[in-house]
């Protein structure tokens, strides 16, 4: 049994409200280093940093938490060393809550060969669409682990759930989670069906690992573990997926909370995390690994998600593109060359209240640093303030309503 009990442990999740007649709910996370209201925005640090923004910009957007990339931080500075700095959070001057990912999409993405974000949907897709094309196989998966080559040095290294593990207690975030196989929508229903019952094996070897480590580590804030579910597209693999880590237990420990990964078709997004969610536990959080579209977030939140993560607001905001309510444009574009307005009339974000649209498109011609800056606290701004309005909504029981409005409005150009 865990030397400790699950009552005491600084980590809980309680559900609020919920959405009628859908799986859609409110909640808080409770964890070591404060609480997480959900639905909410966990704002990307991949290499324990938001690229161009400092942790006081995060959490004057209103972020509550973060998430740090395993991988990255495995391989550069070493998670060792992250460990001496007193954890992630300290590390990184952050106080808030901290998540880890496992490791698997990166080595994946970064190792095998495919490119940076999964494919929602594969219509008239060739396989060089998702696969990058002229790769070399840079790692290697077998029932134990994966092998793979460093994507900094070509250096040979090996993950496996012990590793990752190992890994993500060293990092010490106070939500990590269980290792496993991403597939993609162009992988067959064979291997789909291999890769989950891998995926399931790998989860209890991590319950196993995280239940040593737990006790080895002596004076450390208790750590979360989520499982993920993987299973693609199909039905009955996903209910499989999330009913087996469910039910999993090992040495008298189960999964604290659960990730919904892999690729999922866009189209039919808000059907395959219900599918996920109906089999978990409704005590539980629930975590969509890489969603951050404004009607991606309305549909899985209706479905049950209660946790988002992505780096994409801020990916793009380095290269121009700003979000706003009435959808999403360049400010790069000769348009903005000499509007003295800001990113958004009425955001409420520092760079909005300080500066123009003129003044950005100049700090981008100009290729000045501090455009990734101003341009990245608007579009976290933005996201964050987008779940957040969202949560309002289904507490005060107008979420079909708003959601109607602002995808309406959002999406007005496209149609």
């Amino acid at each position: 049994m865990p030397a400790e009990s699950d009552a005491a442990r600084p980590f809980g999740f309680s559900v609020a409200s919920t959405l009628p007649d859908a799986l859609g709910r409110t909640g808080v996370i409770t964890t070591p280093h404060g609480e997480i209201k959900t639905p909410a925005f966990i704002v990307v640090g991949t290499k324990a940093t938001v690229k161009a923004v400092v942790p006081e910009a995060v959490a004057a957007v209103g972020g509550q938490a973060v998430l740090a990339n395993a991988y990255h931080l495995y391989l550069q500075p070493g998670s060792d060393i992250v460990d001496a700095g007193g954890g992630l959070g300290a590390f990184m001057n952050w106080p808030g809550p901290t998540f880890t990912d496992s490791g698997g999409f990166q080595v994946m993405s970064q190792g095998v060969g495919f490119k940076k974000v999964l494919a929602m949907d594969t219509a008239g897709l060739a396989a060089s669409d998702i696969v990058a094309p002229n790769k070399e196989r840079m790692a290697h998966v077998d029932d134990d682990g994966v092998t793979f080559k460093s994507f900094l040095n070509g250096s040979l290294h090996r993950f496996t759930p012990e590793v990752s593990m190992r890994v993500q207690h060293e990092l010490g975030a106070d939500i990590m989670f269980a290792f496993d196989e991403l597939t993609t929508l162009a992988d067959s229903r064979a291997y789909q069906e291999a890769s989950v019952e891998r995926t399931h094996r790998w989860a209890a070897r991590c319950l196993a690992a995280h239940g040593e480590l737990t006790r080895d580590r002596v004076g450390k804030p208790y750590q979360a573990l989520f499982g993920v579910v993987q299973g693609a597209q199909y039905e009955d693999l996903r209910r499989r997926a999330a009913s087996g880590l469910a039910a999993l237990e090992v040495d008298g420990r189960r999964f604290d909370g659960f990730g919904l990964g892999g690729a999922i078709e866009k189209e039919n997004l808000g059907r395959i995390v219900g599918w996920c969610c109906e089999e978990l536990p409704a005590d539980k959080p629930r975590h969509l690994l890489g969603i951050s579209e404004p009607d991606d977030f309305f549909a899985a939140i209706e479905a049950g998600a209660d946790t988002f993560d992505c780096v994409n607001p801020s990916r793009v905001a380095r290269n121009g593109a700003i979000y706003t309510a009435d959808g999403r444009y360049n400010v790069n574009t000769a348009a903005n060359r000499r509007a003295f307005a800001p990113l958004e009339a009425g955001c409420d974000c520092y760079t909005c209240a300080h500066y123009t649209r003129a003044y950005l498109h100049h700090l981008f011609k100009a290729k000045e640093m501090l455009a990734s800056t101003l341009a990245t606290i608007h579009n976290e701004r933005f996201t964050v303030r987008l779940v957040d309005d969202i949560r309002a909504s289904i507490e005060s029981g107008s979420f079909e309503a708003f959601r109607d409005e602002f995808l309406g409005r959002f999406y007005a150009g496209r149609r």
